[in-house]
């Protein structure tokens, strides 16, 4: 099984937003990283494990789990005038960009640090996240490193 990490500023998007969502379920928006997009676009199926990632806080980490619920799908928010996310070269008969819906399933008992996660570095070998200069929103995450990092819980 696939797993993830996405990554959201708590006050654009958060974990907490996430579970009191409709259905505790939402559409993850506004990615405009081509690689990211095709990795949703392309790679990401519903039952995918997701670890829900907090950035740009006193203290980054992974704070909780979701799953992925759809496939990617033409993030119409890149048409949609005026909307923060528009692209004007993206269109409903040629979308740039994609998204997927996600589920909340659970706060993790306590956050794992970015800080903690680097002290970790060796046994989660090329986890992205720890790769210097990854920006990215949305990045593949292995089966070990799955299951190290809920370990860490």
């Amino acid at each position: 099984m696939p797993y993830w990490l996405m990554k959201s500023e708590p006050e654009a998007f958060s974990l907490d937003a996430l579970a009191a969502a409709p259905a505790q379920t939402t559409h993850w928006d506004g990615v405009r990283n081509y690689q990211a997009r095709n990795w949703m676009r392309d790679r990401m199926r519903p039952g995918d494990g997701v670890f829900f990632y907090h950035s740009n806080t006193a203290q980054p980490g992974i704070v909780g789990l979701a799953e992925v619920t759809s496939p990617g799908y033409p993030d119409h928010t890149a048409w949609t005038p005026g909307h923060v996310h528009e692209d004007p070269k993206s269109t409903p008969a040629q979308p740039l960009w994609y998204m997927v819906d996600i589920r909340y399933v659970r706060h993790l008992r306590r956050t794992i640090s970015l800080t903690e996660l680097k002290t970790h570095a060796g046994a989660l070998g090329d986890f992205p996240l720890l790769s210097r200069g990854n920006r990215l929103s949305v990045m593949p995450v292995g089966d070990a490193q799955w299951t190290y990092i809920l370990g860490l819980e």
